[in-house]
C-alpha cells in the first residue's frame, strides 16, 4: 500500500509524507492545494490514483542516464482529472514540480514555503520501491491531514 498523507502547507506549497506499506519513505512537495487548477502551479487532488512505468516522455532520457542502474521508466501518477505526465522526481523548491511530487530526505520552511532537501538521495531510495509498485499496478492514496 501506497499512501502520501499531506501534512502541512505553505503559502505555495504542501509538504506530505510518503509511506510505502505502512513505513515512512520520504518528504514530498508539491504546489499548493487549490479547488480550481492551475497549470503548472497545483496539488495533485486527494484520491487514489494508478501508478505505471512512463518509457516515452521526455523527462526519461533525463532519468536514464543519470539513474541508469536502477532506472526503468519514470514512476507516473495516472488518472488525475486534468493533469497529465505526473511523475515522481527531483527538485527542491515549489518552483521544480509543476505539479509532479518531488522527494525529499528532509525539508525547512522558509519564509512562508516548504522545501525539501536531499532529494536526489531520497530518490535513489524510493524510486525501486515506487517502480516495483508500478510495475505491479499498485494505487498511490492521497489524503489530507487537518492542519
Amino acid at each position: 500500500m501506497i499512501k502520501l498523507i499531506r501534512i502541512a502547507e505553505g503559502i505555495n506549497t504542501t509538504l506530505g509524507q510518503l509511506y510505502i506499506d505502512n513505513l515512512f519513505q520520504c518528504y514530498i512537495l508539491e504546489d499548493k492545494i487549490r479547488d480550481k487548477k492551475i497549470p503548472g502551479k497545483t496539488a495533485i487532488p486527494a484520491g487514489t490514483y494508478q501508478l505505471g512505468l512512463n518509457k516515452l516522455a521526455g523527462m526519461n532520457a533525463k532519468y536514464q542516464s543519470r539513474y541508469s542502474s536502477m532506472h526503468k521508466g519514470m514512476v507516473e501518477i495516472r488518472g488525475i482529472p486534468n493533469f497529465s505526465l505526473v511523475f515522481f522526481h527531483i527538485g527542491n523548491y515549489h518552483t521544480d514540480t509543476r505539479g509532479c511530487p518531488l522527494t525529499g530526505s528532509y525539508y525547512q520552511l522558509i519564509n512562508g514555503d516548504y522545501r525539501v532537501l536531499h532529494s536526489a538521495d531520497a530518490y535513489k531510495r524510493v524510486y525501486p520501491l515506487l517502480a516495483k509498485a508500478a510495475e505491479e499496478g499498485s494505487n498511490l492514496i492521497i489524503s489530507q491531514c487537518d492542519y
